[in-house]
């Protein structure tokens, strides 16, 4: 039997591992389609929507390591691939995405479902090419595979519908991975960081991401630096756990210790970290930045010495240039103050009374007492990444994914499909907003079909809490963030899905713990507090203004009675 271009595709991803494509069927897909099922050696994963497609293969790339697949059919159908697939670009994970279109005879004579794959993929991917004749194969395929996976990105692949069920040459090569190369600093470079080091006074470790694989060398390199380590958020389940010297997160949903940590060394070492907040750097400390990533150094503030290497293959040899003796005051001075911004935090903590909605930090905090040791969270963007940044505790088992650079609504519960697949004798628990999950309730449905038992904890607060807090701290009167929802556990029920509904603080640890322990996907709707405050470490007078002009407009509108629930919620707990 002849060999089509679908073929080659499916063969040659099935020969790298590849055990799963996610996506949504169509006309210009069937071919591929009909090659999976004729090969029965990957598994189809039909989604709701593309959008969860294009997230659900990025999260199963981020807790595997390994390259995901997804695909969309010809116009609207690639097209809802792009917000998953700029989400895997920014985050680097390497995804391959299948985006299929209208016949090549017809393209550019505006066909139906006609677009421009190429021009529209270029923004979210590392590679981006159009397949037009079977010669170009497998070449493009092969370098697509090896841009994703070497480049740690998104590699995108356009297929003409017709152009896939031709027949290609019967002897093709295999496809050979190589290995993904070690960056190593030069002796130049440690001898300046050395040297810039062993003369500072206060140095702080900003960490992030790219300091996976390395967390007991960097535990290491603070030990003889005497440095506070500050964590980003994607650094959080990276150096987080089992470091004596962390001060916890910086940023607009970190803690106040990691704010001032940073703010007050006089020397800051980033260590794989792209950290976007300029505001929240120091403004006169000598900055050393090491990132693989050369577009990073630098980026965010002027750096006096950027390193281009692996943390793994920096940090213990900078260590060993480290004079021993050094003072240590700053670093205690710093873990004293984590210290009581973390008991601060976990006093907030608490409880409410029979009937009350509950404090999402509360709920944050009974998730992560009742979850798995090895558990994987997703968190949604908007409050819930506040919560599990402040309450989830990493261990070097768990994981923590999301739509960390992104920020797209909608990510946690297709990453938690997508993870879940990858993992099904792991516990996956969803985080999500009940924005962000009536956004894609649609994958519930998923979730059902490909028997997925992720875990799914709603935090129903009748509203877009996250926007309506901007508004409320820049003087806006809140508007258009209302959500009138359903009992989410009853619509669960409907559609097969294990449902409870906790109203009352006193329930939540045993109905979590009935959903973790159910075999199949569940749901727990918490009614949670809506006017609770997620305050930033520090807080600006524009802010203190913006919350006094809220407040004035509130009272004047008649909307006085939000200002007694952000009291109730807030200070009378």
């Amino acid at each position: 039997m002849a060999t089509t271009i679908a073929d080659l595709i499916v063969d040659t991803l099935a020969s790298i591992g590849v055990e799963r494509i996610w996506g949504v069927t169509g006309d210009s897909l069937n071919a591929v389609n009909d090659s999976l099922r004729r090969s029965g050696r990957i598994r189809f994963m039909h989604v709701r929507h593309e959008e969860a497609a294009a997230f659900a293969a990025g999260a199963e790339a981020a807790a595997t390591g390994n390259l995901a697949v997804c695909a969309g059919s010809c116009g609207p159908g690639n097209l809802h691939l792009i917000n998953g697939l700029f989400d895997c670009h920014r985050n680097r994970t390497p995804v391959l995405a299948i985006a299929s279109h209208i016949p090549s005879s017809e393209i550019g004579l505006s066909y139906f479902q006609e677009t421009h794959p190429q021009d529209l993929f270029r923004e979210c991917s590392d590679f981006c090419e159009m397949v037009t004749n079977p010669k170009q194969m497998p070449e493009v395929l092969h370098r697509a595979i090896r841009t994703a996976v070497g480049k740690r990105g998104v590699a995108v692949i356009v297929l003409p519908g017709d152009v896939s069920v031709l027949e290609v040459a019967a002897a093709l090569p295999p496809l050979v991975l190589p290995d993904v190369p070690r960056m190593v600093p030069t002796p130049h470079a440690i001898d300046q960081a050395a040297d810039l080091l062993n003369k500072a006074g206060r140095v702080a470790i900003l960490a992030g991401a790219g300091c996976h694989g390395a967390h007991d060398a960097v535990v290491a390199l603070a030990d003889v630096l005497a440095a506070p380590v500050v964590h980003a958020f994607r650094g959080k389940e990276v150096m987080e756990w089992e470091n004596p010297f962390d001060v916890g997160m910086t940023g607009l949903i970190g803690f106040a210790s990691g704010y001032h940590a940073m703010k007050e060394c006089d020397t800051l070492l980033i260590l794989g970290s792209n950290f976007p907040y300029r505001n929240f750097y120091p403004e006169n400390a000598t900055i050393i930045q090491v990132d693989t990533d050369p577009s990073s150094l630098g980026n965010r503030v002027p750096v006096h010495l950027p390193i281009q290497a692996d943390v793994a293959e920096f940090a213990p040899v900078l260590a060993a240039r480290i004079a021993p003796g050094r003072d240590r005051t700053f670093l205690q001075a710093a873990r004293k103050h984590y210290a009581s911004a973390r008991k601060g935090l976990d006093d907030l903590a608490r409880p409410r009374g029979a009937g009350e909605p509950l404090h999402p930090q509360y709920v944050s905090k009974v998730v992560n007492e009742v979850a798995a040791d090895d558990a994987i969270f997703t968190a949604d963007v908007g409050t819930p990444v506040v919560w599990a940044a402040r309450y989830l505790r990493t261990n070097g088992k768990r994981r923590l994914l999301g739509s960390f650079n992104h920020g797209s609504m909608a990510n946690a519960m297709p990453q938690a499909l997508g993870a879940q697949a990858a993992f099904p004798g792991r516990q996956v628990v969803s985080m999500s907003g009940d924005g962000g999950f009536a956004m894609l309730m649609g994958e519930l449905l998923t979730a059902v079909q490909l028997e997925l038992p992720i875990k799914i904890v709603v935090l129903n607060n009748g509203t877009l809490g996250f926007v309506e807090m901007e508004m409320k701290a820049s003087g806006y009167l809140p508007d258009s963030v209302d959500l009138k929802n359903p009992d989410f556990s009853a619509l669960a029920g409907a559609v097969g899905v294990f449902g409870i509904r906790v109203t009352d603080s006193a329930a939540l640890p045993g109905a979590l713990s009935q959903a973790f322990a159910h075999d199949g996907p569940a749901l727990v709707d918490v009614v949670s507090a809506r006017s609770e405050l997620a305050m930033p470490p520090k807080i600006k007078a524009e802010q203190v203004r913006g919350f006094s002009l809220y407040a004035m407009r509130a009272i004047m509108s008649g909307r006085g009675d939000e200002i007694v629930e952000l009291a109730t919620t807030n200070v009378l707990r």
